[in-house]
Parts: structure tokens; C-alpha cells; sequence
């Protein structure tokens, strides 16, 4: 029996068991509820941090 799998949807920022809309709104899979709620701060931090390197990287090749 394969496990449970969470989405959390872009659309309207629900959390959704199984493929329930399209793969265009949807982030996952998750293996929690928790864990698909948590999936855009979890991406929005990533995306800051790769922002930070990006600009480091940047900074570096001016010189």
C-alpha cells in the first residue's frame, strides 16, 4: 500500500490529500500535512538564501 501524499495548493493555499487539482498550483508531494503547510516558507527561505549566494557570487566577479 504506497503511504499518503500532501500538496499544498498555490491557488488557494490549502493543503490537499492526493492529487486533487492540476500539477500547475500544486507543490508536493509531502509526506505530512504539516510538512506541505510548512512547503512555501520552506521555499521562500531557500530562495532567499540562494538570492544571498547569487548576490556574493555576484560581488566576487566585479572585482
Amino acid at each position: 500500500m504506497a503511504g499518503r501524499e500532501f500538496y499544498y495548493n498555490l491557488a488557494t493555499g490549502e493543503v490537499e490529500e492526493g492529487k486533487v487539482h492540476g500539477a500547475t498550483n500544486r507543490m508536493g508531494p509531502y509526506p505530512t500535512a504539516e510538512d506541505a503547510r510548512a512547503a512555501l516558507r520552506q521555499a521562500e527561505a531557500r530562495n532567499e538564501k540562494w538570492d544571498a549566494a547569487d548576490a556574493a557570487w555576484e560581488e566576487d566577479t566585479e572585482e
